[in-house]
Parts: C-alpha cells; structure tokens; sequence
C-alpha cells in the first residue's frame, strides 16, 4: 500500500463515527475557502492604500487565475485521478465529481495564502494554516488523497511566488 492510499486511509478513518466531528469537517471542507476569500479582501481593504489595494488584489487575483484556472485544469486535462470515493466505493460526507488530482481548493488557497504572506506575514501564517485544515478536512471527507492536497499547495505556492516575481518592478515603486 502506498503512503497515499495510508494516509489517506487514516484520517478518512476517523470520518464517519461522530456527528458534530463530522458537521465540523464538511463546514471546513466546504465553505472556510469561502471566509479565507472574504477575508483577504478586508485585509487588503483595511490595511493599504488605494494604489496598494489595487496592488495586492491584483496580485491575488493573477497568481489564483494561474493556479486554479491554469495550471490545474492543464493538470486535470491531461491526467485523470479518481476520487478516493470512486477508488474504494464508499460514499463521501460531500458530493463533488471533478477529477481528483490536483486540489483546486489548495492551488487557489495557498495562492492567497501565499499572497498574504509576502505582504503581512503574520496574517499569511494564519492562512497558510487555516488552507492545511481544509486540506485535512477534504481528505476526512472523502474527496482528496493527501497528495492531491500536496500538489496543490506546491502549484499555489509556485504560482504565486512568479507572479510576486513578476511585479517586483511595480512593487518596488509602490513600496520604496
């Protein structure tokens, strides 16, 4: 058995035999992209100016169209992975049918996340943590192997660091 198909099995292990445990991980699984979003735009929106509101949206903006709507359709396009549901036939705590590999919850979260950590990296810290938990989360659902989550996170990360490496001119005259 390999470490996908273990890992997987483990936290999965835990899905099924609490109620409220199980509320709690189809809440995370499902909708805390959602507040991640919505509070990456406050941040922008309370702590910057407006040329450097339009900067880091911008900024987000870019490096999660790369990510979640380039890099990993490319990937889902040219290799398909079946869900963990559809290899062990089990029913998951919530109902998705694209393919499996890469995580696009991951590549768009660690996207932003990544966003948030090179201009507030306290703030970016928290999102990187808070994009892990839905990670496990999608894993104990049902609908992710770890290393659909893994592979996007590293797309997230990679995209948004050559975006963030592609404005550093217009950055540097933003913030001297």
């Amino acid at each position: 058995m390999s470490f996908n198909q273990s890992a997987f099995q483990w936290i999965h292990s835990f899905s099924g035999h609490n109620p409220v445990l199980d509320g709690i991980a189809i809440v995370f699984a499902r909708y805390l992209l959602f507040f991640l979003i919505f509070g990456f735009f406050l941040l922008v929106l309370c702590k910057e100016g407006p040329r450097q509101k339009w900067y880091v949206l911008s900024e987000g903006a870019l490096a999660t169209l790369l990510a979640r709507g380039l890099v990993t359709e490319m990937f889902r396009f040219f290799y398909h992975h079946p869900r963990p549901f559809d290899f062990y036939g089990f029913a998951p705590l919530i109902a998705i049918s694209a393919p499996s590999f890469p995580s696009a919850h991951m590549t768009l979260l660690f996207a932003v996340a990544t966003v948030v950590w090179f201009r507030y990296r306290l703030w970016g810290f928290c999102y990187f943590v808070m994009a892990a938990v839905v990670g496990v989360a999608r894993i104990y659902a049902g609908v992710h192997w770890p290393l659909d989550i893994i592979g996007g996170a590293v797309i997230g990360i990679v995209c948004a660091a050559i975006i963030h490496a592609l404005f550093r001119k217009t950055r540097a005259a933003l913030y001297p």
